[in-house]
């Protein structure tokens, strides 16, 4: 396995942001995720390769090994690595052959699941719930707005407020929560145009409805055991805009850049 690795921890649309552009900036990146996703924007999140061993972000693959000795050779295939371990075990095992360069927590969990500084000679946190220069070396803002992806030095990233950042002028209306508990069964797919109040799935019995007129961005996946008022689901207002459904977002993008300029103004150099 490279000595240069960069894991990231999360496979989520932003974090397949992240993702994308170190291996388009030729990282070796190995994904760590857990054992059921809950993406909403799947078709632009690498985590899908979790249920489906393949996932295909805007031209990259990414492909789930089942052991750290299968790494090397997806790498060579030129597509990225994803292990099933949510606690991030494999962690001290590469760190103990000297094989990580960097670890970025990009759960986006909005609070820290347990990376430390110690984990790797560099750690990047994405988003609220980590403190620069204690928790991580340095953390970058993910909330929509003039600080979006500020690499911040000391301290914190503004606090989860719990109010989606407006897309199409639309803020909190876009976003679904689930009006039930239980599982849910899909009746629109990602992409579809739909209309306010057209009911998109059940959970269990209970109806989930377009809560706005517009492209359903994203949905979580068929089958997944939600409990009540958990986010299930996006609209775009833009009707215009059904190809952002296939693609990495501009904040997604922006995060992206800032992570990029970590490393470098590091000394971490790509392969």
């Amino acid at each position: 396995m490279n000595n240069n690795c960069v894991i990231v921890r999360g496979g989520g649309d932003l974090a397949s942001g992240v993702i994308h552009r170190l291996h388009r900036c030729g990282y070796r990146v190995l994904i760590l995720e857990c054992e059921k996703p809950s993406a909403i924007r799947r078709k632009v999140a690498f985590c899908e390769a979790v249920y489906d061993k393949t996932a295909e972000v805007e031209g990259v693959l990414c492909r789930q090994a089942n052991a750290l000795e299968e790494c090397d050779k997806i790498w060579q295939a030129g597509e990225i690595p994803l292990i099933v371990d949510h606690d991030g075990t494999c962690i001290e095992t590469l760190n103990e052959q000297g094989k990580v360069a960097v670890l970025i927590d990009a759960i986006l969990a909005k609070k820290n699941l347990g990376t430390t500084k110690e984990m790797a000679p560099l750690t990047i946190g994405l988003g609220p719930g980590f403190t620069a220069g204690r928790d991580v070396d340095f953390v970058v803002e993910t909330m929509r707005g003039h600080d979006l992806a500020r690499i911040i030095t000391e301290g914190c990233a503004i606090p989860n407020t719990g109010v989606p950042g407006i897309v199409g002028g639309v803020s909190k209306e876009r976003v679904i929560h689930s009006p039930g508990t239980g599982t849910i069964r899909g009746i629109a797919h990602i992409a579809d145009i739909v209309e306010k109040g057209q009911i998109l799935a059940y959970v269990g019995d209970v109806p989930v409805e377009a809560s706005i007129t517009g492209v359903l961005r994203g949905i979580i996946k068929d089958g997944y055991y939600v409990p009540f008022g958990m986010k299930i689901a996006d609209i775009d207002p833009r009707k215009e805009e059904k190809k952002n459904c296939f693609t990495i977002s501009d904040k997604a993008r922006c995060i992206a850049g800032s992570v990029v300029e970590i490393l470098l103004s590091n000394g971490i150099l790509p392969k």
